[in-house]
């Protein structure tokens, strides 16, 4: 009977078992896959999409959930058909077409959208002829401009422009000039936490070089921010400046966070809160010093955009960006959402009172809380940025709810421009007799695994002899 060859059989390991998860009744069950995951936010997208189209009462709002639903769906579909590497690239591009770039060109094209683009245009208008971008006696909702003289910029391309042909209505409208400062401020916010991070001294080695860019574009294409871009807009610039100002304090540049900062506070007295947190972050990092330079070109940038309006028209400017927005002005403000300062402040003067209470409350409740822990990077930063809008939205005496876009865009914004990496360990230094003895410990295992799992033949040392690897023969019994 021929006898089989004996040689030395490789170690090999056992292919890795899926990834499981265990449930509640002790089941193992395998966890979805990445297609799936990508599947299943583009449908509940779509969900939010087709609800806007069905429940909400503008009809620029209607179109967008309407043309919006269809491109969610096309991208749940991209996700769970294509593979791996695809799924993130086409099925986001389907997300981009679908809920922004056919919407926005559709309400463009056709003039449609909020009051508010209408009122940016017209304080363009004004800021020509007259100087200011206020009217002097208004009578209507829309006749009131709630923003500051920053904003008035962003309408200047339809003042000059014209509505003669579709070109100049599609680079007329605000709408792409807000986008484009959001879209160029988050990509420059993202570069520049990554820059500090590579260049962070003493830095644990990494595993993993993940770029933020195609989950900006996640971002953007989700109905957090593709409603407001197609609809609005004048929101988006005041989040990316706000984004980028926290990022040039965490990266400790005061001169250039201040003077970000101050053009978000050009644009509506929304971003204040941003100016006392980006100098908390200055002061805990690289002292107060740094804090100082940040709050001096800050002033210098706000006393440049705004002071020379407030002193040729003081009293429309208070009416208008204060009176109006706190619901103390002749008209009523449009924000009524059923938030709890709006329903104190229905109750009349003592609840408006009350609302206002709250406000100041919640504000030196955050400004204790930045004195006491200050933040230290920009995570904590902007976490502390979000809470305070959260409580200021609530409890202002008037709002709505498209007001919470500012938060939750800067929470998932410092989330994408910095994810959490797994570090790689570094083993410790140990002292030579230690490393000898665990070495040779180590030889004697890899030896007794090789002598456990070699099979030799029942009969090769004693009917024959049996040749190893190196050729030489052993002696039979």
């Amino acid at each position: 009977m021929p006898q089989r060859p004996v040689g030395t059989l490789a170690l090999t390991t056992p292919p890795a078992p899926p990834r499981t998860v265990r449930t509640a009744r002790a089941g193992l069950v395998r966890a979805p896959s990445r297609r799936a995951l990508w599947a299943i936010g583009w449908a509940a997208a779509a969900c939010c999409a087709a609800a806007v189209g069905l429940l909400a009462e503008p009809a620029p709002h209607r179109l967008w959930g309407r043309t919006a639903a269809i491109g969610y769906l096309s991208a749940a579909l991209l996700a769970h058909v294509l593979p791996g590497r695809c799924t993130r690239t086409y099925s986001s591009a389907a997300a981009l077409t679908g809920a922004v770039a056919v919407p926005f060109l559709q309400l463009a094209l056709t003039g449609r959208a909020q009051s508010e683009v209408g009122v940016v245009e017209r304080s363009a208008a004004l800021l020509r002829t007259t100087g200011s971008p206020y009217l002097a006696d208004p009578a209507t909702v829309t006749d009131y401009n709630p923003y500051l003289p920053g904003m008035s910029l962003f309408g200047l391309p339809a003042a000059l422009l014209g509505e003669e042909s579709a070109a100049a209505r599609l680079f007329g409208d605000p709408r792409l000039w807000c986008a484009l400062v959001l879209v160029a401020c988050l990509a420059g916010a993202c570069a520049v936490l990554r820059r500090g991070a590579a260049h962070r001294p003493n830095k644990p080695p990494t595993r993993g070089s993940s770029t933020p860019w195609a989950a900006l574009s996640v971002l953007v294409a989700s109905p957090l921010v593709a409603l407001p871009l197609c609809v609005s807009g004048v929101d988006l610039p005041l989040v990316g400046l706000c984004c980028l100002g926290l990022a040039l304090a965490a990266g400790d540049r005061p001169y250039a966070a201040g003077l970000a900062l101050a053009a978000a506070c050009a644009l509506k007295w929304t971003a204040l809160p941003a100016v006392t947190v980006a100098c908390a972050l200055l002061a805990s990092r690289s002292g107060a010093r740094a804090a100082t330079r940040c709050l001096a070109a800050w002033s210098a940038g706000v006393l440049a955009a705004v002071v020379p309006f407030a002193l040729a028209a003081p009293g429309p400017l208070l009416d208008q960006v204060v009176a109006f927005p706190t619901g103390r002005a002749a008209v009523a403000t449009p924000a009524d959402s059923p938030l709890p300062g709006r329903l104190l402040a229905d109750l009349g003067p003592p609840g408006w009172y009350a609302a206002i209470a709250l406000l100041v409350c919640g504000g030196v409740a955050v400004g204790v809380s930045l004195v006491l822990r200050p933040p230290a990077d920009a995570f904590t930063a902007v976490d502390r940025l979000a809470a305070g809008l959260c409580i200021a939205f609530l409890c202002a005496p008037a709002g709505r709810f498209g007001y919470f876009v500012l938060p939750l865009v800067l929470v998932a914004w410092v989330r994408i421009a910095t994810p959490a990496r797994r570090p790689v360990p570094r083993p410790e230094p140990r002292h030579p007799i230690a490393r000898h003895r665990a070495d040779s410990e180590e030889s004697s295992r890899l030896e007794h695994h090789t002598r456990r799992h070699q099979r030799l033949p029942a009969a090769a040392g004693r009917d024959r002899d049996v040749r190893p690897r190196h050729g030489h023969a052993l002696p039979g019994r």
